[in-house]
């Protein structure tokens, strides 16, 4: 009885969870009047020219130009956050150097303070420089570990790695760079899996700060298109166009995630049995 309730209450709570994905892909086939009328996902008819809408998108480009563009920035800012981030994690981690804690203690409260408050100086740090309206600022910062949990993330799975492997390394000739990418590295695949795929999900879903950056319309990311097609004729926007946009903007990030769960799983037991090291 006991197996029953909780079978129960999971069944429950699954379709709870996924009723709202259910609905948004029968809206997408739905016309603009049965979306606003009617709760149940399965569409009355079903039509298929909101995806050939959307296909098309507005501005005059595609939906796949806005795809590319957002790759343009997903990918160097995904192996930016990766290397930087790994490399920063490792000397906190294996390295007592001068201010070290002081250092650390910096980076947590990097962690805790609203990106809004640093959005005016950045924009105008960028501005000064000259590169608006380019995926420079979108992309250049992750070059600098400037995810701070990710680092946190990673010291404390590089110290949970046995320092013996360190001194073995040493002794075969590695230096820190070659025993950071060919022993540690392979030890936290799961971990760094997990925050390329973090990085892919959140940039794929960041609206503002594109929106502050670039106003190229041949510029813009995924997120910017869906924003421009709600109104692009000016006597309103279709739903279910915008509907099915953002359907194909999910695939990619279901996809990712799909294919990467067992490392993101991995990733948070690991980090709750591994103590922490700063």
């Amino acid at each position: 009885m006991r197996k029953f309730l909780i079978y129960t209450f999971l069944a429950i709570s699954s379709i709870i969870m996924i009723y709202p994905l259910l609905w948004l892909f029968g809206a997408s086939m739905k016309s603009n009047s049965e979306i606003f009328t009617s709760i149940w996902f399965i569409p009355e008819k079903i039509d298929f020219s909101a995806y050939i809408n959307a296909w098309k998108s507005a501005g005059g480009y595609t939906i796949l130009h806005f795809l590319k563009n957002t790759l343009f920035i997903i990918i160097p800012k995904t192996l930016f956050a990766v290397i930087s981030s790994s490399v920063t994690a490792y000397g906190f981690a294996r390295f007592d150097f001068p201010f070290r804690k002081t250092a650390f203690a910096l980076l947590f409260a990097v962690m805790l303070m609203p990106q809004i408050a640093t959005m005016l100086p950045t924009y105008i740090m960028w501005r000064e420089i000259g590169v608006l309206d380019t995926y420079i600022p979108l992309t250049l910062p992750s070059l600098f570990a400037c995810e701070g949990v990710f680092v946190f993330i990673l010291i404390q799975f590089f110290g949970g790695i046995p320092k013996e492997l360190d001194e073995a390394a040493a002794i075969d000739g590695c230096g820190a760079l070659k025993t950071l990418f060919y022993i540690h590295a392979p030890c936290i695949r799961p971990a760094i899996i997990s925050i390329a795929v973090f990085t892919f999900l959140w940039t794929m879903n960041d609206f503002m700060t594109p929106l502050i950056y670039i106003s190229s319309v041949e510029k813009y990311p995924l997120s910017l298109a869906l924003r421009m097609s709600m109104d692009s004729t000016g006597q309103g926007y279709e739903q279910n166009k915008i509907i099915a946009m953002s359907i194909l903007g999910l695939i990619p990030s279901i996809s990712i995630f799909g294919l990467s769960e067992s490392f993101i799983l991995r990733i948070f037991l690991i980090s709750r049995l591994t103590p922490s090291r700063a």
